[in-house]
């Protein structure tokens, strides 16, 4: 069954919109070892994960934090992960997350006991504070791995609502057989190889690089943290070129940002733009609807991007930095054990 899934999934990535995806047979270097990783252990070679290809760095960026945080074993379960995930898609409104790994959740043992505090506190992750934080649903041993699956959802769901329908099913799909066939493809999203998936085994894909101090959750756990640091400066180097106005513009925003939704119309964003260098208001109109309404971008926005000799690659480093950009800033706000910093 597996073989089958595997070419059901390769030949969806023909459904990759605004960029084209690498094949895996014209796959060399970088985006060659992600892929035999990813088939090897997750199963497959998912859309969310090969829509990154034209840009190896942010390809690496990516399985890093899926691998290390998700798939590898320790000591959070992989439902509870997957529980995370589910719940943080929801969240941020991403439809094809929520069907893929809702599925995974259906063929897998039950989460723990405490699942209903787990999914409020990863569909919370995202949102404004809504007064003091009760007791939180996990340890500070398990912080690292939770708090980190709740990070790469914030990211992957950015740049899946951007490149990605709304389902991984096609349309033409019936209904009746969606839930067993995405069924199928769950129960596939596992490693080749039998035993426990070794965490770490992905971190020679990018240099070593230090811990951002937003993410200083996960020092208690090596992999996590080695993973999130080298992630972020993998992105943060793919997007040397990015113009220093377009920086500016989105981090302006995220400085005061609570997470809260960007509002039904774009007016936020002519008012965002508006002390932007005409030539850089592509880009920034791109970089600022990844990271604040991914929902909200159009291929009218895409094709004055490209209008300024963007290829695909630069397509995927310039929405790869707003949408992690994003998501550091959230991840910097979410509520943790005392324990994870010591006594504050």
């Amino acid at each position: 069954m597996r073989p089958i899934v595997r070419a059901v999934l390769r030949g969806s990535l023909g459904q990759i919109r605004y960029v084209r995806a690498v094949r895996p047979g014209e796959a060399d270097g970088v985006v060659a070892r992600v892929y035999g990783q990813a088939e090897a252990d997750f199963g497959v070679l998912a859309p969310p994960l090969a829509l990154h290809s034209p840009a190896p760095g942010p390809l690496a960026a990516g399985w890093l934090l899926l691998r290390e945080t998700l798939l590898a074993d320790g000591l959070v379960s992989r439902a509870d992960k997957e529980l995370v995930a589910t719940a943080v898609s929801q969240a941020n409104t991403c439809p094809y997350c929520v069907e893929v790994h809702r599925a995974a959740m259906e063929v897998l043992p039950a989460p723990r006991a405490a699942a209903a505090g787990l999914a409020e506190w990863a569909a919370a992750s995202g949102r404004p504070a809504q007064g003091p934080a009760g007791a939180l649903p996990f340890t500070a041993a398990e912080t690292p791995e939770i708090c980190g699956t709740a990070l790469t959802f914030h990211y992957l769901n950015r740049m899946v609502t951007v490149f990605l329908e709304d389902s991984p099913m096609p349309k033409q799909a019936p209904g009746v057989v969606r839930g067993p066939v995405m069924r199928t493809v769950a129960r596939s999203m596992r490693p080749v190889a039998p035993g426990p998936l070794r965490a770490g085994a992905s971190l020679g894909l990018l240099p070593e690089a230090p811990l951002p101090p937003e993410l200083a959750w996960a020092a208690g756990n090596p992999s996590v943290a080695s993973a999130a640091g080298r992630a972020v400066a993998a992105v943060e180097e793919a997007a040397g070129w990015i113009p220093g106005e377009v920086r500016e513009c989105v981090r302006g925003r995220l400085k005061d940002w609570d997470g809260a939704a960007a509002g039904p119309s774009r007016a936020w964003l002519a008012e965002a733009v508006d002390g932007v260098d005409a030539k850089d208001r592509p880009a920034a109109a791109v970089a600022l609807l990844t990271a604040f309404a991914p929902y909200q971008l159009t291929g009218a926005d895409i094709a004055e991007l490209r209008a300024r000799s963007a290829g695909d690659r630069e397509l995927i480093e310039l929405t790869s930095w707003a949408a992690l950009s994003a998501a550091v800033h959230l991840a910097g706000r979410f509520p943790v054990p005392d324990a994870v910093f010591g006594t504050r």
